[in-house]
């Protein structure tokens, strides 16, 4: 009985801790959800600014638009800065190192999870970011993406990716690759559209505002990445934590019914021995 006694306070206080994390993690998705649904506009505007100049506009010179011949890829790997929180951290990286080929991939691992994970596995690190994406400034996403075009200018990486995980909802998050340079597009354009396009001019030249809106773009990309990555971290937190709870309670039902049967048994022997001893006595 002190057994099961002692067995029922210690997952008690376990339950008391996920309980806590699965209110923390409910209160902070609801942050990270505001900040995915603000993002988006943003970065569909971009996109589709990006798009309209590189489709309207042929014969552009720009290194970001040319197609080369890969030998050497970088990635954005967006992972968590901590557990806890299912399969959320295993997926991202398995699908990072899925698309790999071999350990000469170029790196840049955003949260602890992804910099624990490919410094152990002798991967090429450019530069880490650790708690960026529960206090994430644009800044930040920023730096990223000059880390990342910097790499592309100097011929060190032929492609860029940056891998992270989509909030679809609190219990649906699918880990996600986005191819962000070279830059390319869907040839899916109507004629009429093509032509409406063709009346669009741009002062001072097309190329003068791909380079202003080529770093925007990325930096919007890696920014929506991380956020809907933080939104995606919490919303796996919450029903692990949810699960881990509810385990707990049907631990604790099962352990009180054994200490109530011990318990029964004990008082059963006891009347027993005492009937027996007054028998004895006669």
């Amino acid at each position: 009985m002190k057994d099961i006694k002692r067995r029922i306070k210690s997952v008690t206080n376990t339950r008391q801790i996920t309980k806590a994390m699965e209110l923390v993690a409910s209160a902070k998705l609801k942050k990270a959800k505001e900040r995915v649904e603000n993002s988006k506009p943003y970065f569909l505007t971009v996109y589709n600014t990006l798009e309209k100049i590189a489709k309207s506009s042929k014969g552009i010179d720009n290194i970001y638009l040319k197609q080369r011949e890969v030998k050497n890829k970088g990635y954005i790997v967006i992972a968590g800065d901590r557990g806890l929180a299912g399969g959320y951290n295993s997926n991202i990286l398995k699908m990072a190192v899925s698309d790999m080929a071999g350990k000469k991939e170029t790196i840049i691992p955003i949260g602890k999870k992804s910099v624990e994970f490919f410094s152990k596995r002798g991967y090429k690190i450019v530069k880490e970011f650790v708690g960026v994406t529960e206090d994430l400034d644009y800044s930040d996403a920023s730096d990223i993406a000059k880390i990342g075009m910097e790499l592309y200018e100097k011929g060190e990486i032929d492609e860029l990716y940056v891998v992270f995980t989509e909030f679809k909802s609190a219990l649906t998050q699918i880990p996600k690759m986005l191819k962000l340079l070279p830059l390319s597009f869907d040839e899916n354009e109507s004629k009429d559209n093509e032509k409406k396009l063709d009346l669009i001019s741009y002062d001072p030249s097309e190329e003068v505002a791909l380079q202003y809106i080529i770093p925007k773009f990325l930096a919007s990309s890696i920014y929506g990445g991380i956020v809907e990555s933080a939104a995606s971290e919490q919303g796996a937190r919450r029903t692990a934590m949810e699960s881990a709870t509810d385990n707990a309670d049907e631990m604790i039902g099962k352990l009180e019914l054994s200490y109530n049967r011990a318990r029964q048994a004990s008082i059963t022997q006891e009347l027993s021995e005492i009937v027996a001893g007054a028998e004895a006595l006669k």
